[in-house]
């Protein structure tokens, strides 16, 4: 264990020692436990697209109708992320976070309890808060509790667990749905955040950068930094690392000007049209797959499997982009991505038989286009410069979060026209995807290319 020992009337920047530090197992433990929350935050997001067909059956209405209670689900989640993010800097990621999961599984398991639209609209939208409120939170953990050349990875291995809760939902719901109904699957889907939430309260501690900033919690970070490895005395003060807050407030205007425009304009298509495909199954998969035959089980197992195709494309390009540059795995994939959609045209998805083929090319699918979703987060990192990245990124999650709310809104609608017509939808979203990735001109080089 590494020990620093500082004198009591020394003054240290937090942020410096921890980035100037190893990545110790207890700040390891932390992260694995803003990953647990983000698992838990990614199978909520998806349990209603899960319990759709069974809804449907149990209470005699059209697909159609959960359409609005879908599109609200993301809405709640826009307002979330901002509510989640000022708790947190206002009161602590710890409360920030422990608070958002406490509501999206208590709002979950009350969904059991429902009898109609308006308590499910209703339900959704603080579900939605909930978890749109978390993840800010789960991505200031992973970011200010690893090192500075630890903190991509530490926030990588959080984005990916959001397919792996929608994988560990998918398997739970095969299990769940035949023998206990959708009421089993919302009981379960809230009991456990709020297991998590018990976990989080006794074994999580504050953000060390958050508590620099409040001299009247030093003795309490004093006992936190002695956990990471590092001996201070007690009386310690410590000041705030305000680079890291000092980034100007910027309009949208700054995106379009100094060369911007033309990568703000790519970038934007892109998350547009990609996370509006991945919406789209999220939220209508499981119904499509049941209006053509297959049973609940086999239906949840479908997006069970197309969320482990994301798990693992996410791993791999996170290899892949920095060997090769981002351009062209990431527009190859959006490519390929179209061309698994357009081979699911042609696969049967009637009766009861085997449907190994079909599950092969959703799992394809899953990883393709979850491989590009998550590396277009770190491109847009890359494109924007210092003084407007906060802006870039985050008006490039909310377009984003725009196309996952048209295709909440409209799924019902493209599924009535057929089968054909949805893979026909998520082909031709993930080909806009790679126009707009292709028009992007900033992307980041090749390692290799770059230390020639």
């Amino acid at each position: 264990m590494q020990t620093n020992d500082v004198d009591v009337k020394q003054t240290v920047n937090v942020t410096t020692l921890l980035d100037q530090s190893p990545w110790s197992a207890y700040q390891k433990l932390v992260t694995a436990l803003a990953a647990l929350a983000t698992m838990f935050d990614g199978f909520d997001i998806q349990i209603l697209g899960f319990t759709i067909p069974s809804l449907m059956h149990d209470w005699h209405v059209a697909r159609s109708q959960f359409a609005p209670v879908l599109a609200v689900g993301l809405v709640g989640l826009a307002v979330g992320s901002l509510v989640g993010g000022y708790l947190g800097d206002r009161y602590g990621r710890r409360a920030g976070l422990i608070s958002s999961v406490l509501l999206f599984g208590l709002a979950t398991l009350a969904t059991a309890s429902v009898h109609g639209f308006v308590g499910l609209t209703v339900l959704r939208f603080l579900t939605g808060m909930g978890t749109g409120g978390a993840i800010p939170n789960i991505g200031a953990f992973a970011a200010e509790f690893a090192p500075l050349r630890r903190s991509a990875t530490a926030v990588k291995l959080t984005i990916l667990c959001v397919p792996l809760g929608g994988m560990v939902g998918g398997v739970l719901a095969a299990w769940i749905l035949p023998q206990f109904g959708w009421k089993g699957l919302y009981v379960v889907g809230g009991g456990l955040p709020l297991l998590l939430a018990a976990i989080l309260f006794v074994a999580l501690p504050e953000s060390p950068r958050f508590l620099a900033r409040h001299p009247a919690r030093w003795p309490q970070l004093i006992a936190l930094l002695k956990r990471c490895g590092h001996a201070l005395a007690i009386g310690t003060q410590f000041e705030e690392d305000r680079s890291a807050h000092a980034l100007e407030r910027v309009s949208v205007r700054a995106l379009f000007v100094g060369g911007l425009g033309r990568d703000t304009v790519g970038l934007w298509l892109a998350f547009f049209t990609c996370l509006g495909s991945i919406y789209l199954v999220f939220g209508w998969l499981p119904a499509l797959l049941t209006s053509r035959g297959l049973d609940t089980a086999s239906a949840s197992s479908g997006l069970a499997v197309y969320n482990f195709g994301g798990v693992l494309g996410v791993l791999i390009w996170a290899v892949l982009v920095p060997i090769l540059g981002s351009r062209r795995p990431m527009v190859s994939g959006a490519l390929a991505c179209a061309v698994s959609a357009f081979a699911l045209l042609l696969v049967p998805i009637e009766g009861h038989g085997s449907h190994t083929l079909l599950i092969v090319c959703l799992g394809l699918n899953g990883l393709l286009a979850n491989a590009v979703q998550a590396s277009l987060y770190a491109l847009a990192a890359y494109v924007y410069p210092t003084k407007v990245r906060a802006t870039g990124v985050a008006y490039c999650a909310t377009i984003g979060r725009t196309g996952g709310l048209l295709s909440s809104l409209f799924g019902a609608a493209v599924i009535q026209a057929g089968a054909s017509r949805y893979w026909q939808v998520m082909a031709l979203s993930m080909v806009c995807a790679a126009a707009g990735l292709a028009w992007v001109r900033s992307h980041y080089p090749a390692v290799r290319a770059s230390n020639a």
